[in-house]
């Protein structure tokens, strides 16, 4: 069953955070998906409303907003299509960190952590979860940047309804290897 739900969890993020055309899904503009639409236009799996909610409520990543009073969802971060979360400017904690493959890291100390197609670089408070994003892509590594430096410097930050800090980029300057 846990391998049904993380297969079903990364098709709605796919369609939530990327491409919602591939089923001819509609969003608004803050990101927010009929549930009956998704569950009408979806072959790839028998989606219901209880499956919908039960891959929302047990994903450890807290992937997606659920509106049940008004039948929607969305996804929480990460998307590449332009939507807006209606995040506010916050104060960060003094340090937050990002995890990355080591093969990518030389690039990160001389450019940056940009945020290529997403609308946000993703940055954490835990260590274990930072490493976990970074062993994804190879041999995990930590970085730590040095955010209330940043935000002194005018750098706006966002926290996701899910603990994901956010943020346009990180100049090289505010990263150090930990």
């Amino acid at each position: 069953m846990e391998k049904e739900l993380t297969k079903v969890s990364k098709y709605m993020s796919f369609l939530l955070r990327h491409k919602p055309d591939a089923i001819g899904l509609n969003l608004d503009d803050q990101g927010w998906a009929s549930i009956d639409e998704l569950i009408e236009k979806t072959t790839d799996f028998a989606l219901n409303k209880d499956l919908i909610a039960l891959v929302a409520e047990t994903c450890e990543k807290q992937r997606f907003a659920i509106d049940f009073a008004n039948g929607k969802i969305r996804a929480n971060q990460g998307h590449s299509i332009d939507v807006d979360l209606n995040l506010e400017p916050i104060t960060p904690p003094s340090t937050l960190v990002h995890g990355s493959a080591e093969r990518f890291l030389e690039s990160i100390l001389e450019k940056g952590l940009t945020k290529h197609k997403r609308h946000h670089v993703h940055l954490s408070e835990s260590s274990s979860v930072a490493m976990s994003v970074g062993g994804r892509y190879g041999k995990p590594v930590l970085l730590e940047i040095d955010a209330k430096t940043m935000y002194d410097n005018g750098h706006l930050f966002y926290r996701s309804v899910n603990n994901v800090w956010l943020v346009d980029s990180v100049p090289p300057e505010y990263i150090k290897r930990v």
